[in-house]
């Protein structure tokens, strides 16, 4: 089984990754030292905490997620690629839909690297 990647980022402004190449779309990954499924359950308690975001698929170093936006309801993706490697969890935010997305993705993930500091 060929290893799992996040996919790129559109030519749109509304999606982030840690895979991406240009600033527009670039962000720092999260580091961990503990084992992955510690690093993983960490995440998944602390994405557990954000509302209007559900679980949808999951494996051993892979997590899934909807985020739903409160007002219009649309649908963002959030991936997480934890690499045991390099104690690296990777992850892509980005609306379905749309063009701009005002800052939401970076926001959500800038928000769970704060939530998650200090518990991996």
């Amino acid at each position: 089984m060929s290893p799992r990647t996040l996919g790129s980022c559109p030519s749109s402004p509304n999606c982030v990754s840690t895979q991406a190449q240009d600033k527009g779309h670039a962000i720092e990954p999260i580091r961990y030292r503990k084992s992955r499924a510690e690093a993983k359950e960490a995440l998944k308690e602390v994405i557990r905490s954000m509302p209007r975001t559900k679980l949808v698929e999951e494996d051993e170093t892979y997590l899934h997620y909807e985020a739903t936006s409160l007002l219009l309801r649309f649908v963002d993706d959030v991936e997480f690629l934890l690499d045991d490697e390099t104690k690296t969890i990777h992850f892509r935010s980005a609306s379905r839909t749309g063009y701009g997305d005002l800052g939401v993705n970076r926001k959500r993930m800038e928000q769970v690297r704060t939530l998650i500091e200090g518990k991996l």
